[in-house]
């Protein structure tokens, strides 16, 4: 149980239900115990042939009475414990939640989407049946076993002790086969974070799974996973399957002898007769704690499971911390000097000895082949990732100083590959929006950012214009649609650096050239990135670069790379005689 210590802050933080909880099934045991006495009372009456009918109605509502009250405290105990447990549910899933939020881009290149959700609601869940049901039943059987040798034991003190004998075998029992089930449980939650993570995958990727005719490829996958999942599951049911029969072998084997013992106690003029009838209604309470112990054993043994699963996100810390909590204003100066960073899953050297000064509200452009180190430059500006050698500057300021938050803020970001939400276009352009802007303010502001990004007009022709659900990751849009609406997403922002990177991939050259004409007036004070693979998309910078196997090959304005004849030159030729070749 070493990984549930984790959660004892939880039981801290609800102690008030924790503690009442307990006191309640202290009240609830001991009221239902009670009945024993006059059960044993009755017995005694109907043995003798007593007539006294005010007797046994006493016996019989002291038993109502009794059992009654112990029925109300179950109700408050299952109010206390039941409900703590989902509390405790609630401020894990959030603490979870926030926690993956703090980490970087390489924990999710390494972690599959499905595993991170299964750990987040099923492993979570199981943890919840350890701090409700399994603390509740433990309760009972502990504060029911106390209560109930008590009873035994002032019936008689040799009884009780024949009662108790199985319980040592018992122990070692559980003791052996919850180490099983452990293991078992860790096998089952692993298996099943498999299945997530390629039900996740096929449904985000069916467009491409139907296209290639892969729907039997990935139905077989999943059918393999499952019957594995199965294989491991029906194994730790046969595993739990061996408590029930046992505890009630165990039970059986109390009874059987208690009323041996009993009844020779009665032969010898040591107890009455009604107080075998007593003692087989204890035993009988002690039925149900000791049939559930198992299931109880199995519960902690997977919640133990799951939380083990939890902690190794948990105990994982984001590699960009934010080292600073005073936001300082930014101008918007940025800097590399001698920058270099080096993949780490991969081992490839992106970029090498990158430098370069763009003054506030100026403009660079960066261009080069595929894997040349473009968009690295983007991620580690926006400090998705920390360089590896050199520095960053903002404002003459490491960005590693800068508050991470306000850093982030300033800077607009448009990736190529776009992420739009399951939204309206309105909510998605909104997005990056100050919180303080709403109602027509925000109205006004979205159109405009729409139209500087030539998507206005397309957005008038959806069935429902700006109040349109683009679908799950946009997929009712075109690519060129997806970039547009992120670009006005972007402009929304306001921010002090813009950082287009190859946004405009999608569109033809006529559209980017009117998109980049657009642009003039609303990246006017701001500094501005300009990624690309074609030179119409950063020929109209201040200053370019043109990057080759991480290195700077060639920079300048666009009039003096063409003068140079280089590589920049090439690609420039290049292009535009594809841009004008007959098609």
């Amino acid at each position: 149980m070493n990984s549930l210590y984790s959660i004892n802050k939880y039981f801290y933080r609800y102690r008030g239900r924790l503690l009442l909880g307990f006191l309640f099934v202290t009240l609830n045991s001991i009221l239902l115990t009670f009945p024993g006495i006059y059960i044993g009372r009755a017995t005694e009456l109907f043995r003798t042939g007593s007539t006294d009918k005010s007797a046994f109605l006493h016996c019989t509502l002291m038993i109502i009475v009794f059992s009654l009250s112990g029925a109300f405290f179950m109700f408050l105990m299952r109010q206390t414990l039941i409900v703590m447990s989902r509390l405790i549910e609630f401020d894990q899933k959030n603490e979870i939640y926030a926690h993956y939020q703090q980490l970087d881009q390489d924990f999710y290149k390494q972690n599959f989407t499905g595993d991170l959700m299964n750990r987040i609601s099923e492993d979570v869940s199981r943890v919840r049946m350890y701090t409700g049901p399994a603390i509740m039943y433990l309760a009972n059987t502990l504060a029911t076993v106390v209560t109930s040798i008590i009873f035994m034991v002032n019936v008689d003190g040799r009884m009780a002790l024949a009662v108790l004998t199985p319980l040592p075998i018992l122990s070692f029992i559980i003791y052996k086969v919850s180490a099983k089930i452990n293991r078992k449980s860790s096998q089952v939650q692993e298996h099943l974070s498999e299945i997530t993570a390629i039900t996740q995958e096929a449904f985000s990727g069916i467009r491409t799974i139907k296209s290639y005719s892969k729907e039997n490829y990935f139905t077989e996958k999943l059918f393999i996973e499952s019957g594995e999942y199965r294989k491991r599951a029906l194994s730790l049911v046969a595993t739990e399957a061996l408590f029930q029969p046992f505890m009630v072998f165990m039970v059986g084997l109390s009874l059987l002898l208690s009323i041996y013992v009993g009844g020779w106690l009665v032969s010898k003029g040591d107890i009455r007769a009604g107080d075998i009838s007593a003692y087989v209604f204890y035993i009988f309470r002690l039925t149900w704690p000791f049939a559930a112990l198992g299931w109880v054993t199995s519960l902690i043994q997977r919640a133990s499971a799951s939380q083990q699963r939890i902690n190794e996100f948990l105990l994982k810390g984001p590699a960009i911390t934010n080292s600073k909590s005073i936001p300082v204003k930014i101008s918007g100066r940025v800097e590399f000097q001698n920058v270099s960073y080096v993949y780490p899953e991969t081992g490839r050297q992106a970029i090498q000895n990158i430098s370069f000064d763009i003054v506030g509200g100026k403009s660079l452009g960066i261009i080069g082949p595929t894997g040349s180190g473009k968009s690295t430059i983007g991620s580690l500006l926006t400090r998705m990732y920390d360089v590896n050698n050199g520095k960053i500057l903002v404002d003459n300021v490491d960005i590693r100083e800068h508050e991470l938050g306000n850093l982030r803020k300033n800077i607009g970001y448009v990736p190529q590959d776009v992420f739009l939400f399951s939204e309206t276009v309105k909510n998605n352009i909104a997005f990056g929006a100050d919180d303080k802007l709403e109602g027509n303010s925000l109205n006004e502001k979205i159109i405009e950012s729409a139209k500087n990004a030539m998507i206005h007009e397309n957005i008038l022709l959806l069935p429902q214009e700006y109040e349109t659900i683009v679908g799950e990751r946009g997929v009712t849009l075109s690519g060129g649609q997806k970039q547009r609406i992120s670009i006005a997403r972007a402009l929304l922002k306001e921010p002090k650096i813009l950082i287009f990177d190859d946004c405009l991939s999608a569109v033809d050259t006529e559209t980017e050239d009117r998109i980049l004409a657009n642009l003039k007036n609303e990246i006017k004070g701001r500094t501005s990135i300009f990624i690309s693979h074609r030179v119409s998309g950063v020929r109209n910078c201040d200053h370019i670069i043109f990057l080759k196997e991480g290195k700077i090959e060639e920079e300048g304005t666009h009039a003096a790379l063409l003068k140079k004849n280089g590589e920049y030159a090439s690609l420039y030729r290049l292009q535009t005689l594809e841009q004008n070749s007959p098609k």
